[in-house]
């Protein structure tokens, strides 16, 4: 009897064991350069691909909006996005990368629509995880 339950205590822990090492999923954006991310980001926003966005944000994540002052963490612009799953932007979109060094880049992303354009300044940090954005500041410029 003794022997039985050891014998079934230990597939229980190497069940669990694996079912654990199982639930990591590999980070896709952890090798990748910031232009990738960047590109991440701006399907994120104007296509509703929200596949990476796990990935995507750094923990301390924040966004605002000039327009209105809205500011937002990195769980209430996921669950934004996620919302907004599948909506896809009717909008020219272009970016620039204005400084680059070491670990930090500042990029510009332009969204030209008909009536208006849409201005993010994004930040990004490298970390051990790869480029991750830290902060979106978005602006809209007078035509």
């Amino acid at each position: 009897m003794k022997k039985t339950l050891t014998t079934i205590a230990a597939a229980f822990m190497l069940f669990v064991s694996l079912n654990s090492f199982a639930t990591v999923i590999a980070n896709p954006l952890k090798d990748v350069t910031s232009t990738t991310v960047i590109n991440t980001y701006l399907e994120a926003t104007t296509l509703g691909s929200v596949a990476l966005n796990k990935f995507l944000f750094a923990e301390d994540f924040e966004y605002r909006n000039t327009a209105n002052g809205d500011k937002f963490s990195k769980k209430e612009y996921s669950n934004f996005l996620k919302k907004h799953k599948g909506v896809q932007f009717d909008c020219k979109t272009s970016y620039e990368i204005l400084d680059q060094s070491g670990q930090a880049c500042v990029a510009k992303a332009t969204m030209v629509f008909e009536n208006f354009t849409r201005v993010d300044y994004i930040t990004l940090n490298q970390t051990e995880e790869g480029w991750k954005v830290s902060k979106v500041v978005t602006s809209y410029p007078a035509q």
